[in-house]
């Protein structure tokens, strides 16, 4: 699987395609998404990287502690985070994604759920979009990440938790949004899974969905794993957002054990040793 960023557009489009399976070993390693930010109300790090500056220099940082993906989003997606205009977000993300595109030699994900603001982040070179309404939210979205051929992340959301066995309609809602992306004509190995821990879900079934993250690999995708300071881990251990790290890395080893191909974090330095002595002990590296 291969998101290297290429120098233009025309580039990115033929040589994601191409080379994709080959510059990520998502049946034989873990990779690491690091989480910039920029946004004043994000319930971790909001407001901390909202300046270029500052975000280049996060960026330089955690690409130092291993980071193999930068995911840059500017809407909180925090349980009553305040929404913003796709102007606004666009304001936010284009700027840090052409100045990470520019300094940096490392793959960039949009943390967005609008097809305009997609199509704008991708022109200016992220190259993979991090949907985390799996393409339900907005209809455009499949056709704008079929057109330019980027990879894209699928994660399981809704607005209530309500289902009639959890894990069976988890899984089923999941596959829908595979068929969307089908539909729209992206390519299989363009998509990852996210089962969206803290979203749709209860305390008791965010803990079930990590238990059995095998069922989601079982789909036939890679999946991505993102739990990083969540309110699962704080309930968990009954811990502020800033004293999670622990909680958030026995998580990244269950994803890791249960065949997890990306974990999305904020501490890009200790995920990346708890992965790589992980790893280690599975005889993966």
């Amino acid at each position: 699987m291969n998101i290297k960023p290429s120098k233009n557009l025309t580039e990115r489009m033929v040589s994601i395609y191409e080379n994709w399976k080959s510059f990520f070993d998502t049946q034989n390693h873990t990779y690491i998404m690091g989480i910039l930010n920029i946004t004043p109300d994000s319930f971790s790090d909001g407001g901390k990287w909202n300046h270029l500056d500052e975000a280049l220099r996060h960026t330089e940082a955690m690409i130092a502690d291993g980071a193999d993906i930068i995911d840059i989003g500017g809407e909180s997606t925090r349980p009553g985070h305040t929404p913003v205009s796709a102007e606004e977000e666009a304001q936010r993300v284009l700027p840090v994604i052409e100045a990470v595109r520019k300094r940096f030699d490392i793959p960039i994900s949009v943390d967005t759920f609008k097809s305009s603001v997609a199509e704008s982040a991708i022109q200016a070179g992220a190259d993979l979009v991090n949907d985390i309404w799996g393409l339900k939210y907005d209809s455009e979205m499949g056709a704008v990440i079929a057109k330019y051929d980027v990879a894209c992340c699928l994660m399981h959301n809704k607005s209530n938790t309500e289902y009639n066995n959890f894990l069976i309609d988890m899984l089923s809602e999941t596959q829908e949004c595979v068929n969307l992306a089908r539909k729209a004509g992206i390519k299989d190995e363009k998509i990852i899974l996210d089962p969206g821990v803290g979203f749709g879900k209860t305390f008791e079934m965010n803990l079930e969905t990590m238990n059995h993250l095998e069922l989601f690999k079982n789909l036939g995708f890679p999946v991505l794993l993102g739990t990083s300071r969540k309110s699962m881990i704080g309930l968990a251990l009954d811990l502020p957002v800033d004293q999670r790290v622990e909680g958030t890395l026995a998580t990244s080893v269950i994803g890791v054990i249960k065949g997890c191909s990306f974990v999305r974090v904020h501490d890009v330095k200790e995920n990346r040793r708890v992965i790589q002595m992980t790893e280690a002990i599975l005889g993966c590296n």
